[in-house]
Parts: C-alpha cells; structure tokens; sequence
C-alpha cells in the first residue's frame, strides 16, 4: 500500500503528487500516454527541429498561480515575457497592442484609452487578489470583498448587452472581447467577462510569460521535484478501475469527471455520484501547428513582438463567431487564438525559423480539419502568411479527445466553462474536490477550471491532507538550494 495515487500526470496531477510527496507522504502516479503533461506537452509535430506545444502554449497563470508560486517556477524553468502580451489584429493594418505597461497600452487606444484603462486598472493593480479569488472554489468567503465588487461590477457590465456603453472605437471592445473568447462560450456572458478581466489584468501585472523550451518544461520541473521527494510516475498504464491501482489511502483523478466515474464507479457516495452526472461539456478547439520560414508577417508591425495574437476581428464578428459555435455551427471567419513562441525562444526551431501555434473554436465532436480555416484568418492580417509555412500538422476536435480523454468532444477545458459550472466545478461545495471515500478530482474539471496553473491539483491535495490524512497547516514547496 502507498498513502496516495494519482491517475494523470497532467499539470494539475503532479501538483497534487508534489504536494502529497513534500508532506511526507509516499505517492505513485500514472498515466496512460507514454509521456507525462497531458495539456502541457511539447513535440516535433512538423518537421524534425521544430518544437510545438502540443495543448498550452503561452501561460496567463505561470506567474499568477499561487501554487507556481509557492513552488517557485520561474526559478527553476526560465519564463520569457514578450515584448506585447497579446496583440489584436484588424483590417487594414489596425491593431490593439496590450503591453504589460498598462498606460503605454491606454495611450496607443486614443479616445478610449481612458476606459480601457478604468476597466483594467484596478484590477491589474490587485491582480493577486484577482487570482486569489478566481482560483478558489467561488463558494468560499472572499478574503479581499473590494476586489470581489470591483471585479464583479466590471462582469456584469461585460457580460451583458452594457458591453459597449464605455467604448466609442471599435479596438478596446475587440482586445477585450479577444480575451474573452478563451472561454469558448456565447457572448456577452459572464463566464466570458470573468475570462476578460483576469486574464487581461494579468497580463498588465506579471505578463503572460512563455516557457523557454516549450510548455514541456513546467511539467518537467514539477516531475523533478515529486521524484526527488520519493514519488513515482509510471507511463503507459491505463486504468479502467480502481482495481488497477496499487492500494491506497487516497485516490486523486487527473481526469475528466466521466473518467472518475468509470475508474470510480460506486466507491463515489451516490450523492455527489448523482451532482457528478450533470456535469456537462461546452464546444471546443481545433488545432493547427505550423512549421514557417519566416515569422508571420503581421500586416501590423507592432503585432510581430507579441507572444499570443488573437485572430477574429471586431467585437462583432468574434460574438457572431461564437455564437456560432454555440449553435452547433462551424463558424465562416472562426476565432482563433494564435501563439508565436519563437518570438522569444528561438530554440524552438532551426535558426531563422519559426513555429506557430493556433486553435480555432469549432462544436463540440466537430471532424472538420481546420486547417484552411486557420490559415485564411491569419493570412487576412498577415498577407503572405502561406507562402512561409514549410509544413503544418492539424488536429480535429475528436483528435484532441483521442490524444486527451479529458477534452470530452475537443472541449479543452475538461467542461464547459459556463458562469454556473466555474460556481460548481463540478459541484456546490466549498470544498468541490473532495468525492468522499478517500477519493479527489484533481483535474481542470475541478474548481477553479481551466488552464496550467496547479491549483485544482494543489487544492485536491490540501483537502486530502486535511480529511484523509488528518494533516493541517502549509506545505513547504519552495525550490531547496
């Protein structure tokens, strides 16, 4: 017997595991693909030399997590900030350029470079706050309220037909709405608001670093540190029930909520078995990855020192793209969230190359190759763009589903990331990750959903330390000299 197994070397799995083996505690991972890092992998997708994220490319919470944090991640794998966050192309050479200098990003949005920098302002200057909240199950009490009101006023006003009521140009409604569109639901929504204002108060914080050698190397560190603890990983086992484990006091589920269920099956009290099953997924994400000769030529100059490009248009035509999805439907002009990780890694490709990354929204089960797609909304504001694509390598929705049974019909967010499904991940509780007999969910399924940032796994294992273990107060995760 081991005092826990964790089923998912994912981000959020090995956080739980680090966690367990730094409180003493003997630990055992698994995982069914033959390497480790779930929505944080890096791979030769194209052609030999150039290095593609496989999931995650460019990470909003690297430096905002409290888990990475306390973990010390950019001491340990080197976090590069671009020089422009995100930028925003529209047509004729246009573009919103967020910087982390928040008032060099107001200054360059004229006359509503003032309302850009209300909205975001307050929220950038407690953006830890910001994250201590939003990182929580939201049914906890709130240790920073202000923050809270601020955050929520600014919500509903994004969320709904207000949207619009502060803006008078078309580009600072287009940056936010670019942000907005991470959460691939129908907007204005609150779900899609709430996206908008964390990510885009982290971005003028601490930025939205890339990780030097790709996304593989977050995932590296944390397996470093929970074999160094005396944890374990093994690769290639599927588990389809919890007989396949080594006995255990406790069980964490780096899986989707219907993968918990069918490992799990009735050791899961029928109660929470019950709120479990209504669970349900959103729509989901394409991908392409391309090998270029060139970096993409931005019609916008500007738009060639950024990190992450949100490809879509006008606010308009990114809620009507949306709403498309949302209707079941394959959008004509589809959102796309592009990354240029060569842009300050150039080991990612031969030199002189470079490697981009994009994920078009697409419905839920969609089989359409993407591709075109991609490549003609990026060619729009790039003019040229074909002509420097040496090779590109695609996946469908139902591929990201295959690759990751987490991302249930290509929704890479493990669950649709709706208001009330972010207020019950993936059930009303203070403490959602907690499944009774011993069991935890530890995946972006859980509060506080999705992206790399360790806190679903972090939380899932500070709830087993207390109920299982009977172990109280803080872990130390900080890098040892």
């Amino acid at each position: 017997m081991v005092d826990a197994v964790v089923v998912g070397a994912g981000p959020n799995g090995l956080a739980a595991a680090v966690t367990l083996a730094r409180a003493g505690l003997t630990v055992e991972v698994v995982e069914r693909n033959d390497t480790i890092g779930g929505g944080a992998r890096t791979a030769e997708l194209t052609l030999p030399g150039f290095h593609h994220d496989v999931c995650s490319a460019v990470h909003p919470m690297a430096l905002q997590s409290e888990f990475f944090r306390l973990f010390g991640l950019q001491h340990r794998i080197e976090l590069r900030l671009p020089e422009v966050q995100y930028g925003h192309p529209l047509d004729h050479g246009r573009a919103g350029i967020a910087y982390q200098d928040l008032e060099r990003t107001a200054a360059e949005l004229g006359v509503d470079g003032p309302a850009f920098r209300s909205l975001m302002g307050p929220l950038a200057q407690h953006a830890d706050r910001v994250a201590d909240f939003t990182t929580d199950a939201l049914l906890q009490v709130p240790r920073h309220p202000l923050t809270v009101l601020r955050f929520g006023l600014r919500a509903l006003e994004q969320g709904t037909a207000a949207w619009n009521a502060r803006f008078r140009q078309d580009v600072a409604p287009a940056m936010v709405s670019g942000v907005a569109a991470h959460s691939i639901q129908h907007m204005p929504s609150l779900s899609t608001a709430a996206a908008a204002l964390s990510l885009g108060s982290y971005a003028h914080a601490r930025g939205w670093p890339v990780p030097i050698g790709g996304s593989q190397a977050i995932v590296d560190a944390l397996a470093a540190d929970l074999i160094a603890h005396g944890g374990t990983i093994e690769t290639g086992r599927e588990v389809r029930s919890l007989g396949d484990l080594t006995p255990a006091k406790a069980v964490l589920f780096d899986t989707s909520v219907p993968g918990m269920l069918r490992i799990a099956g009735s050791q899961i009290p029928s109660p929470r078995r019950g709120a479990l099953r209504r669970f349900r997924f959103g729509n989901a994400a394409a991908k392409v990855d391309f090998a270029l000769s060139d970096a993409v030529p931005w019609a916008n100059p500007e738009l060639r020192r950024a990190g992450t490009v949100h490809i879509g248009g006008t606010r308009q035509e990114i809620a009507e793209a949306e709403g498309a999805v949302a209707r079941g439907q394959h959008a004509d002009r589809p959102y796309v969230l592009g990354a240029e990780p060569t842009v300050v890694d150039p080991s990612r490709a031969p030199a002189g190359k470079h490697v981009f990354w994009a994920y078009a929204h697409v419905p839920a089960g969609s089989d359409v190759d993407p591709t075109e797609a991609v490549t003609r909304q990026i060619e729009r504001f790039a003019p040229g763009f074909r002509d420097t694509v040496l090779a590109s390598s695609s996946r469908t929705a139902v591929q990201m589903g295959e690759y990751n049974p987490n991302y249930v019909g290509g929704d890479i967010a493990a669950g649709a990331a709706s208001f009330w499904q972010l207020v019950k991940r993936p059930v009303l509780s203070s403490d959602p990750w907690r499944m009774g007999g011993g069991m935890y969910l530890s995946s972006e399924a859980a509060a506080p959903g999705p992206g790399v940032h360790g806190m679903a796994g972090w939380h899932a294992a500070r709830s087993a330390l207390r109920h299982t273990f009977g172990l109280s107060g803080d872990v130390d995760l900080s890098p040892e000299e």
